[in-house]
């Protein structure tokens, strides 16, 4: 018998709401890959994109644990000598809550054409308000 493997056109995608309301950055964000992956259905294939569409609410009131408000940095590069920012976590998550999940999402999915089409399905809003109650999204308990 040989090896199942998904077709791209095959793949039922289905909609899900996660509340990030006191979840922690990390242990929510290798969850929410691992649906943007499609790694919890039986017919997960890696060359595939497989995975379902994620909708996270609260974004704004997610935790981190230890000293990370303080001591971890987002980096960005301009290009130019002394183009370098740094700017912490705490500020981050007072000005883009929604980035800093989506930066930690993004780092655990594949670095090639395929993640980037997997970070296209999460959609990151600071409050409870989502846009997407017309796709019916089911919670998604973890």
């Amino acid at each position: 018998m040989a090896t199942y493997s998904a077709k791209p056109g095959a793949v039922e995608q289905k909609w899900f709401v996660v509340d990030a309301d006191g979840k922690v950055l990390g242990r929510a964000a290798s969850e929410i890959a691992s649906v943007l992956r499609g790694k919890h259905k039986p017919e997960f294939t890696p060359h595939v994109d497989t995975g379902d569409f994620v909708v996270v609410v609260n974004a704004g009131k997610i935790k981190v644990t230890g000293a990370k408000l303080d001591d971890k940095y987002y980096y960005s590069y301009s290009g130019y000598p002394g183009g370098l920012k740094a700017t912490p976590l705490r500020s981050m998550l007072e000005k883009k809550p929604e980035e800093v999940l989506r930066h930690a999402v993004k780092g655990m999915l594949p670095k090639n054409k395929l993640g980037r089409a997997m970070i296209k399905k999460l959609k990151i809003y600071s409050s409870a308000d989502h846009p997407h109650e017309a796709q019916m999204p089911q919670p998604l308990k973890f």
